[in-house]
């Protein structure tokens, strides 16, 4: 590895067939102009990925309950011990550089004897690498590389799992469906569906949700307006119900009535709660949005308080509204035309201008890995920022779907 190379670490989501979010993929990708990784030493990407992710930050505070994919390197199939300590939680996954030799095949079926499910990465079937199948519970397949119908469904009848990766839209998300594929991953869930005025104004609730919103970021709120509002949205009222409830919130007492939960909320934790589920409104590719847009916002509020000498709430308001236009179906002008948003904070949404632009920006290019220039302290720092983030959205979430 060079000395100038820095990793970025981040999550990638892996929902099932109903668009639940099931899992995640650690990836740690080069500070290169590449938004996938490329990886120059894969040990060492490894061990300071595994070091962050679950020596210093936890899985339960990155995942909660879900399965956390990573990627091994050969020599760690071979060590075990090198291996996070959650065997129920964590899928090895097989690089496609590893061949089935029988040395290779004996050391995966120890770590599958130690509780680890094994994913094979993008693999291709060979003769080298046939003998891999009797040690797989996962094969990824690359859904942009064309694959042999008979290869599919040789794996299907061995009971291998199968996830679809790249998958770039929601029509190819039914095509995986469709040939056997029960997991996935790609950004067709972060791509705008195109609709006429005619479906915008069919499904319907759009400018209900945007008039919480107003109501909710007013200087002088009025929480029974809010409290009029929200009524007026059944499945909303249901979701704020159970989170409030959830093991998250430790309430000695059942809330069973909406205005107990606003009071009792408060209007900071209120404005998050219910801007998280007003951009998701029960929609299954917006919930699996959540967690990125709400560790967005943390990490905008992070570096704006640490970093930038920044409005710490009005930098958390610029992540939280980043993905709007997806969520919503709205442009930026629009949203900040409706809500009663500051000017710097719609400047850094519309323009990506002022202080909050850049810190919005910043936190984008870390996204992507997309750093040029950055030293390895910044990307470091960059890096405990996000996973603190990531760790703080995890928890405001535990209880959407208690």
């Amino acid at each position: 590895m060079s000395q100038s190379q820095s990793y970025c670490v981040a999550l990638q989501p892996i929902c099932n067939a109903e668009m639940i979010h099931v899992a995640d993929e650690l990836l740690y990708r080069s500070t290169s102009l590449m938004s996938s990784a490329v990886i120059d030493d894969e040990l060492m990407a490894t061990a300071r990925a595994i070091n962050a992710a679950f020596y210093e930050t936890g899985l339960e505070n990155l995942c909660g309950s879900g399965k956390l994919f990573f990627n091994a390197p050969r020599e760690w199939l071979f060590k075990p011990e090198l291996l996070p300590p959650y065997p129920n939680q964590v899928v090895v996954e097989v690089l496609e550089s590893v061949k089935g030799d029988p040395e290779v095949i004996k050391a995966i079926k120890h770590v599958k004897s130690l509780g680890y499910q094994i994913a094979l990465d993008d693999f291709e079937l060979s003769e080298d690498t046939k003998p891999l199948l009797e040690v797989a519970d996962i094969i990824k397949l690359d859904m942009l590389t064309q694959h042999q119908p008979e290869a599919i469904e040789l794996y299907l009848e061995r009971g291998i799992q199968l996830l679809a990766e790249k998958v770039e839209d929601l029509t190819e998300f039914e095509r995986c469906k469709a040939m056997g594929f029960s997991l996935f991953q790609g950004y067709f869930y972060a791509k705008p569906s195109i609709r006429s005025a005619t479906d915008v104004e069919r499904s319907g609730n759009t400018h209900a949700r945007l008039e919480i919103l107003q109501e909710l970021y007013q200087d002088d709120v009025d929480l029974a307006k809010v409290e009029q509002l929200v009524m007026l949205e059944p499945q909303l009222v249901l979701r704020l119900l159970r989170m409030i409830n959830s093991a998250q919130y430790k309430r000695a007492n059942t809330i069973s009535h909406l205005h107990q939960a606003v009071t009792l909320l408060g209007i900071e934790k209120l404005r998050t709660l219910v801007s998280t589920l007003v951009l998701a409104n029960d929609n299954p590719c917006k919930m699996l949005l959540l967690p990125k847009v709400l560790t967005r916002a943390a990490m905008c509020q992070a570096l704006a308080k640490n970093e930038f000498r920044a409005n710490p709430d009005e930098a958390f308001m610029v992540g939280l509204l980043s993905m709007a236009d997806l969520m919503l179906g709205q442009s930026f002008k629009q949203i900040c035309q409706q809500l009663p948003l500051s000017e710097d904070t719609c400047h850094a949404l519309v323009d990506r201008t002022g202080k909050l632009g850049n810190i919005l920006t910043l936190v984008i290019t870390f996204e992507k890995a997309e750093l040029r220039s950055a030293s390895h302290k910044t990307v470091d720092k960059l890096n405990s920022y996000y996973l603190e983030s990531r760790s703080w959205a995890m928890n405001m979430l535990a209880g959407l779907n208690a």
